[in-house]
């Protein structure tokens, strides 16, 4: 009797030993931004902006995903993430991989950095180290900026634990009474009026009887060596410096409120004092009794205490970035106007006729086009369309969305300027863009004063998508102009960056526009789109279409591939189905900056799927999504990343490009980001990352150095 054939048992697809637990794939995004501090490869004040990085990120982390973590604890929450694990194991897991990047941080700055800046002359001294002429400096500056603004708060039975503002730095002060011997606890607040490090003016850069280029020291250190004058009677005994973190997330009940506006005021002001403390930093050196009561007062556990070995808050090390030292620098970039924007950008558009044919108009209807910032100027391109869109008579109303943009931006500037000059102006602000909400609640007052309409989005998702649409009157027709990109709009951020933006005037992406804008600014309930996909309605189930239709194409005994370039990779209905594609044989290539929960390598189940993560010079924020097709290639940019919050939570767009030369454009850029051997690192199974390393007699490609070169020699052949 013939044997019956065996077959390999199914894999379960959704078993949690294929995904990777978000919180610690972050983790390890922040320790490759920690390496680019450690590597000396890297500038030197650059290797102080990452440090500076790695800080303000972890603070970050702590005030969202670790409260997060806390809460669903705190809660019993039941449900699991797909890796498995329980609330409580994640927040073990965190402090175990976390501890020890943080000590090599301190380690490295303090034993290899710190030394490092006397060679490039910058002395960040103690004050013990100080020349009796500085300290009196120290001591005037002392009496006149800040001995008037410290306020010391005592603790005891008639006064209450002080309540301690978010991210603060204080200095925890022992006290004892000269006659009954009593010591006393007290909390002094290191203010921010003043820079964390105080510089010496030039006369007194002195170190060692040598010149200096910068000296200067810790702020908290002036006030810890001026401390009788606040509690003047009492004999100082030792002090202490600590700093905590609150949980910062914001919890509005949309639903419940009748003013969202006023709602999101009032959790901000929570969000300084009232979250609960989540992370103590001290020095070794505190005492266990100051240790043990500050915890109790806190309602802190040991493992949210860490002990930093040195400076605390290195975050505050971004503020060298500012001495003129270009030396020590990358070299400067400023971006270039993209070639078809060159004439244009010569002329004063305000003061032609906009019938002239040199209009952005005219450029958009001739062709499409599409930027790469910062790579190519912001400004001088998207910044451009707003303005024109402004002033042009033939516009009739501009549509936009805003999710972050800076303080002092010539986008609000543009849209005001198109509501005074009579032109019907919609702007949506995003009033939950985490951490920026203040800023966003100031200027849509700002626009609304203006006559700007203003709309704060849709109850129970955060409008993420960046989009414009410009209405224009041209002879007897209505034509619609759209801008559609990955990033804010926001000229700061542009120049750190990279990210795409397509304008354009095909009627099927004007009329999607349009049916998007009604859904946010009003009552529709479109589920439906031409040609750009929106989430929440069809972007996730469109997505695992096109991943399906290459795996079809493989059955068929053709090809399939896939390259996704976005910031984090987290839906786990796309990471299955990217694993079902990489059983049929789909290559596939993942280009995700951050968190990534795929496990690639695999045998079996992800062998086709490779993932790397590029953390340079600019921040990788630009998404494109590339789709073989059988030989009829399809590419995609937009707003989303494919994570739940992205596919079920907010509002974005992702639209297709069909310009051949702009496709050729984005398929080179893709080539060159994958073929990174400098600042490319390769996710392994285990969940670690191996940067490359160029071979033997092969030079450095790293691709934003190499995509520079590009815009730059565009610049010049033009």
């Amino acid at each position: 009797m013939a044997k019956a054939k065996e077959t390999a048992p199914e894999i379960n697809l959704s078993d949690p030993q294929y995904y990777f637990n978000r919180e610690l794939s972050w983790l390890e995004f922040n320790d490759r931004v920690l390496h680019e501090a450690l590597d000396p490869r890297t500038p030197f004040l650059e290797r102080l902006k990452f440090m500076a990085i790695f800080s303000s990120n972890l603070d970050e982390f702590f005030m969202v995903r670790v409260a997060i973590l806390k809460d669903q604890v705190a809660a019993q929450v039941s449900q699991l993430p797909p890796d498995g694990r329980t609330p409580q194991q994640q927040l073990e897991a965190i402090s175990q991989r976390l501890r020890p990047m943080v000590v090599e941080q301190h380690r490295h700055f303090e034993q290899v950095l710190r030394p490092e800046m006397l060679s490039h002359g910058i002395h960040l001294l103690d004050y013990i180290d100080l020349t009796q002429e500085q300290r009196l400096y120290l001591q005037d500056l002392y009496e006149r900026k800040l001995f008037p603004v410290l306020t010391p708060l005592a603790v005891d039975p008639s006064h209450p634990f002080p309540l301690m503002a978010n991210l603060s730095l204080n200095l925890a002060v022992m006290v004892k009474h000269p006659e009954t011997g009593v010591e006393q606890f007290a909390r002094v607040k290191v203010p921010n009026t003043l820079s964390r490090f105080v510089a010496f003016p030039e006369k007194l850069r002195q170190f060692n009887g040598q010149s200096a280029r910068w000296v200067g020291v810790p702020l908290e250190q002036v006030i810890a060596h001026n401390l009788e004058s606040l509690f003047p009677g009492m004999a100082i005994q030792d002090y202490h410096l600590f700093r905590l973190t609150r949980d910062a997330d914001l919890e509005v009940a949309e639903l419940e409120a009748d003013d969202l506006l006023l709602a999101i005021q009032q959790e901000l002001r929570r969000r300084h004092f009232g979250g609960s403390v989540v992370r103590l930093e001290i020095q070794p050196s505190m005492p266990p009794s100051v240790r043990e009561m500050l915890m109790e007062e806190m309602n802190l556990a040991e493992e949210d205490v860490y002990e930093i070995d040195g400076l605390l808050n290195l975050k505050d090390l971004m503020s060298f970035m500012g001495l003129p030292m270009p030396e020590l620098k990358d070299p400067p970039w400023i971006p270039v106007i993209p070639p078809r924007l060159r004439r244009l950008n010569e002329l004063d558009d305000r003061s032609r006729s906009i019938d002239d044919g040199e209009s952005i108009f005219a450029v958009i209807r001739r062709k499409d086009l599409l930027f790469h910032h910062p790579y190519e100027s912001f400004s001088g391109s998207v910044g451009r369309f707003i303005e024109q869109a402004a002033h042009d008579p033939h516009v009739l109303a501009i549509k936009m969305t805003l999710y972050r943009t800076s303080g002092d931006s010539p986008i609000v500037d543009a849209l005001i300027a198109a509501a005074l000059n009579g032109k019907q102006v919609a702007a949506l602000v995003e009033l939950k863009a985490r951490f920026d909400e203040e800023n966003n609640i100031s200027w849509a007052q700002k626009l609304e004063q203006s006559g700007v309409h203003v709309v704060y989005g849709l109850v129970g998702l955060k409008t993420h998508t960046k989009i414009v649409l410009v209405v224009r009157q041209e002879g007897e027709q209505i034509r619609r102009y759209v801008h559609i990109g990955t990033g804010n709009y926001n000229p700061k951020t542009a120049n750190l960056y990279t990210d795409l933006g397509l304008l354009s005037c095909r009627e099927e992406l004007g009329a999607d526009l349009t049916d998007l804008f009604n859904l946010l600014t009003g009552y529709s309930r479109q589920r439906s789109y031409r040609k750009i996909l929106v989430s929440p309605v069809n972007m996730r189930d469109r997505m695992i279409a096109m991943i399906r239709r290459e795996i079809e194409h493989c059955q068929n005994g053709g090809s399939g591939r896939v390259i996704a370039k976005m910031n984090s990779l987290v839906d786990p209905k796309i990471i299955q189905v990217l694993y079902e594609a990489s059983q049929a044989g789909v290559q596939i290539d993942a280009i995700v900056r951050g968190i990534c929960c795929l496990r690639p390598g695999v045998k079996g189940v992800s062998e086709n799927i490779r993932v790397i993560s590029i953390v340079g010079r600019f921040l990788e924020h630009s998404r494109i999504f590339y789709f073989q097709n059988n030989g009829q290639e399809e590419f995609y940019i937009g707003s989303a990343d494919w994570m739940p919050r992205n596919l079920d939570r907010r509002v974005e767009a992702v639209a297709p490009i069909e310009d051949p030369d702009l496709t050729k454009q984005l398929k080179e850029s893709l080539d060159i980001l994958l073929s990174d051997n400098r600042h490319a690192w390769e996710l392994q199974p285990d969940g670690s990352y191996v940067q490359r390393r160029p071979g033997k007699d092969e030079p450095d490609r790293s691709a934003q150095v190499i995509l520079m070169e590009k815009a730059a020699h565009s610049a010049e052949v033009i």
